[in-house]
């Protein structure tokens, strides 16, 4: 109880502090760091939105993988809230202890990227960005029946719908070049890091919707082919 009191309130710290950076972003030009370049284009550019081809590769190819777009704010070039939504899979058979372990769940992610090249407004653009994720997901883990050698009852067991939950930050960077019109391609390198979890009576999970195979840290990158609207 006191474990998910904890992580209740480190998820409403981390939303709030998100909050009010975006907050910042867009209401403060007197901190240098957060000011826009004064020049005559209109703070808001528009909306874009975008599709990850890494993640649905994976997921054609692979024991596990995920669908996953994205909706990013335009702020006059240089900075750039985002929301990112996507579900994801994982059907994986363990060829040594014959093991097999299944879960699908959506994951979400909010946070925001800075342009960090000095010409804002041109066909390229060199990111850093944060995020702040979550997901809630199910596993069902199971074995097959076989005879024990020794005492030859079967020892297989099943475990179902066991509920998790998995928060994580990922920092960033990123490019994004315009090809034609409103069509461009992008890819990012991300470190991502565990910051709370759930897994019931498990120590780890296998695969987590959104951050991958189980660790505390790892390393990941996105491709996306994105349009203005």
């Amino acid at each position: 109880m006191i474990q998910k009191r904890f992580i209740s309130i480190s998820i409403r710290r981390l939303t709030f502090s998100l909050l009010l950076l975006m907050a910042a972003v867009t209401a403060s030009a007197q901190v240098k760091f957060f000011s826009f370049q004064k020049d005559s284009i209109p703070t808001f550019r528009g909306f874009a939105v975008s599709f990850d081809l890494v993640g649905a590769g994976l997921m054609q190819f692979s024991d596990n993988g995920q669908y996953e777009g994205a909706l990013r704010v335009n702020l006059h070039d240089e900075w750039f809230p985002i929301v990112e939504v996507g579900l994801g899979r994982a059907n994986h058979d363990d060829e040594v202890t014959k093991i097999h372990y299944s879960t699908s769940a959506p994951y979400f992610r909010i946070g925001i990227d800075k342009n960090m090249l000095k010409e804002k407004h041109g066909p390229y653009r060199l990111y850093i960005g944060l995020r702040y994720a979550f997901t809630s997901y199910k596993v069902d883990i199971s074995r097959p029946d076989y005879p024990d050698p020794v005492w030859k009852w079967n020892t297989g067991y099943g475990i179902k719908d066991l509920a998790c939950n998995f928060h994580w930050i990922e920092a960033l960077v990123g490019v994004d070049a315009k090809i034609f019109g409103p069509l461009h391609l992008g890819w990012s390198f991300r470190y991502k890091k565990r910051i709370a979890h759930s897994e019931g009576n498990l120590n780890r999970t296998w695969y987590v919707p959104g951050f991958g195979l189980y660790g505390d840290t790892r390393l990941g990158g996105t491709f996306n082919v994105i349009i203005d609207i």
